[in-house]
């Protein structure tokens, strides 16, 4: 294959539609939580993905997996939780069994955010996926984003 390959330069395409939407998206949904809720895209995804921990075995997220599910790095990560942490919407603490694990939980002030931004996060996402649809490159990858499944856990 050579990088003329018309199959390189297909997937290529695919590729850059998907950047595509993919920026439309979160630039749009960026635009509402800043403005309604003073929150970043990734400032709601984290209090999001921290928000479905439990106390239960395993419950508890460490931070590689958090960074892992807000597509971010570890160091970005803990610079994220600080900034949460200093506006009251996160608390640290020792895992009560390995005094070297930090857990990170959202605090009932973070919460009552996050179930105010949701609705906010739902519907930027619904406008800006409308929105794609409308451009013919865009259009089967938002059929795809709304055919799939939320990952079951194993």
């Amino acid at each position: 294959m050579t990088a003329t390959d018309p199959a390189l330069t297909a997937l290529s395409q695919g590729w850059c539609a998907l950047s595509l939407l993919h920026g439309r998206i979160e630039a749009h949904i960026e635009r509402a939580l800043q403005a309604r809720h003073d929150l970043s895209v990734r400032e709601y995804s984290l209090l999001d993905v921290l928000s479905r921990q439990h106390t239960g075995e395993g419950g508890h997220l460490q931070m590689k997996q958090v960074a892992d599910a807000v597509v971010l790095s570890q160091s970005a990560t803990t610079r994220l939780v600080t900034r949460l942490e200093d506006r009251g919407l996160l608390e640290r603490y020792l895992c009560p069994t390995d005094r070297r694990g930090i857990y990170t939980d959202v605090t009932e002030a973070g919460l009552e955010l996050l179930e105010e931004a949701r609705p906010t996060n739902d519907t930027a996402l619904r406008e800006a996926l409308d929105e794609a649809a409308k451009n013919p490159e865009l259009a089967p990858l938002v059929r795809a984003v709304e055919t799939l499944k939320a990952p079951v856990p194993a």
